[in-house]
């Protein structure tokens, strides 16, 4: 019987709520009216004040644009600099990030009956990571059956611990599917240039 009472004093508590509410924002400005009319040097410092939030505000705002575009425009050169390499220099260039970000053993096996392991390298945790490099223009995406291909050679052929596709593009939605419920990682031209970049994360983190 005392839940309801309860309910029942909540209820009332509402309006109650709602009304010191009200007043609040009645006797605020009001308030505020009348400390400006007898001290008006308080209104000089209430429009500075204001002024400077909004120039902050405004400035950090700005900070913001400017870094982000500094940051598409590196990412933009990067993907620039492997759509401009043949697939084996792309190949070489994957296996640069790799030794770069840690990682031991790296080769480059990119020739015909490779199986799809273009590099090979083992993290600085002792996993293995093999990776297929896709060096597509902008307008070729990387379909499901490309994928299909690596997945039927780099856990039983390779023994990957961690497998992933790097491409200067993008994916298909098929092949994004296959690829995520056989645990390949798909790394597109973004995750590519923001690996290259520093400011995203190589496939096996």
């Amino acid at each position: 019987m005392t839940a309801p009472a309860r309910t029942a004093r909540s209820r009332e508590s509402s309006p109650a709520c709602c009304g010191l509410a009200l007043v609040a924002l009645v006797a605020v400005p009001i308030g505020l009216v009348a400390l400006v009319d007898n001290q008006p040097g308080v209104l000089v410092v209430l429009v500075l004040t204001v002024a400077g939030i909004v120039s902050v505000r405004a400035y950090l705002k700005q900070q913001r644009a400017d870094a982000q575009y500094r940051l598409t425009a590196a990412q933009s050169v990067e993907v620039a600099r492997y759509h401009a390499m043949n697939p084996a220099q792309f190949e070489h260039a994957i296996a640069f990030l790799c030794q770069r970000d840690g990682c031991r053993d790296v080769r480059v096996d990119g020739r015909t009956g490779d199986l799809g392991a273009d590099v090979t390298a083992t993290t600085h945790d002792g996993r293995k990571v093999v990776i297929q490099c896709k060096r597509y223009g902008p307008t070729t995406k990387v379909t499901s059956p490309d994928v299909q291909r690596f997945g039927g050679t780099c856990w039983s052929v390779h023994r990957a611990q961690i497998a992933a596709v790097v491409t200067t593009s993008v994916f298909t939605q098929p092949a994004a599917a296959y690829a995520e419920m056989h645990g390949i990682r798909c790394v597109g031209a973004p995750q590519l240039a923001a690996w290259a970049t520093r400011t995203g994360p190589p496939p096996w983190a």
